[in-house]
């Protein structure tokens, strides 16, 4: 029933901006920690940025200070900021959630379906 469904990608030049938004839905109880994963053509799936419930943030080396993740808990949606964008950051970008469910007693782990991004230079 909780489902994640990301949005906002798209094309761009290199330099430019883009926001990506993921908004859980569904019968849902709390979200935890929330992230943004991505993968590149002929690369395996790495971890962009996280947040956690209480708004604690860590970002991949490659993105800091260029991309701003953030949450907002009462529309249970995460975003990511991504500025200066970079040929590099072209791939497919999937919303990640620690989410328990109505009627359930644990977290369990959700993936959004991803959102294509690509920059051209």
């Amino acid at each position: 029933q909780v489902q994640l469904e990301e949005s906002g990608g798209g094309l761009v030049q290199a330099g430019g901006s883009l926001r990506l938004s993921c908004v859980a839905s569904g019968r849902i109880y709390s979200i935890n920690a929330m992230g943004w994963h991505r993968q590149a053509p002929g690369k395996q799936r790495e971890l962009v940025a996280a947040i956690t419930s209480g708004g604690s943030t860590n970002y991949a080396d490659s993105v800091k200070g260029r991309f701003t993740i953030s949450r907002d808990n009462a529309k249970n949606t995460l975003y990511l900021q991504m500025n200066s964008l970079k040929p590099e950051d072209t791939g497919v970008y999937y919303c990640n959630a620690d989410i328990r469910p109505l009627g359930g007693s644990i977290y369990r782990n959700y993936w959004g379906q991803g959102t294509q991004v690509t920059v051209s230079s």
